[in-house]
């Protein structure tokens, strides 16, 4: 064990082997094609989320994908104070870990305080950093103690250049396992784009490097609501994947998205996956 000093406060770290996450690290980081991050936005029913993590699984595991199923047990950043947050850490963890057990496939989860660190570890394989806590050193350093791997979006207000500062607060943890997503920077009020040279400037840091599809079209802010422009989803992922640059998809999805939870106006449904895996592929192959 040793003693860090970091962003003012002290963290001790144990340094524990974790074999199932250095395991599924390389797995990720040695990807024949590109593995899928996917789910709904939100924890929602039981019965559904266990409906979408059966399609997601079998839909993959056909397609020889390695996948990683996502949801948020809650929503932190809410447009309005009437929009819906999520289940909460302790039913939203007790479904994701069900999912874990029943289809044995990595979960991810967002995290968006220290508090909630130490729950999310015990269920999820990867935590994520959420785009607005981005810089968030304290929380990054947090997750990163757990050993586990930890997802940090690029913050929309963030230059590529800047994940380098990003990921080394996780390295200070003695933690390597260190995934970077893109997920569109903030282009006026309300809309984001995805400036592709991204990709290559954070491939350059040597970590699997993800592409946000669903989120980089959004139309943030929208009214009480963030809109969306998920007709384009297929087109933005083919191209982002012909740059040569990606390891990996982040694509959040559901049965029904006029009736989701979250992020119901940029999730693509879950009926056109399968078809834009193929094009994927393609592209990828």
């Amino acid at each position: 064990m040793i003693n860090n000093k970091f962003s003012g406060l002290n963290f001790l770290i144990v340094d524990l082997p974790n074999g199932d996450i250095m395991e599924l690290y390389k797995e990720l980081c040695s990807c024949d094609n590109f593995f899928l991050i996917a789910g709904p936005c939100v924890v929602e029913d039981e019965k559904l989320m266990m409906q979408i993590a059966a399609e997601l699984v079998e839909m993959t595991r056909k397609r020889e994908i390695q996948f990683v199923f996502k949801s948020s047990f809650r929503k932190a950043n809410r447009t309005s104070i009437e929009s819906p947050t999520g289940p909460g850490i302790k039913r939203g963890l007790e479904i994701l870990s069900k999912i874990k057990k029943e289809f044995n496939v990595p979960i991810l989860t967002d995290i968006h305080d220290i508090s909630e660190v130490e729950e999310a570890a015990k269920v999820a394989d990867i935590l994520q950093i959420p785009a607005f806590l981005s810089r968030q050193s304290d929380l990054i350093f947090a997750a990163a103690k757990t050993k586990k791997i930890v997802n940090i979006k690029k913050g929309q207000f963030m230059a590529p250049e800047d994940m380098k500062n990003a990921a080394e607060k996780i390295l200070a943890a003695r933690n390597e396992n260190i995934l970077l997503t893109e997920r569109g920077t903030s282009f006026g009020y309300h809309n984001l784009v995805v400036d592709f040279r991204s990709f290559a400037i954070m491939k350059q840091l040597d970590y699997p490097v993800i592409y946000d599809v669903t989120h980089s079209l959004q139309r943030p802010s929208q009214n009480k609501t963030s809109g969306g422009t998920p007709q384009y989803v297929f087109m933005m992922a083919k191209a982002a994947l012909a740059t040569g640059m990606l390891d990996g998809l982040f694509i959040e999805t559901h049965p029904n998205p006029a009736e989701a939870l979250s992020d119901a106006s940029s999730m693509l449904p879950l009926n056109e996956l399968s078809e834009l895996l193929d094009a994927c592929l393609k592209i990828k192959g």
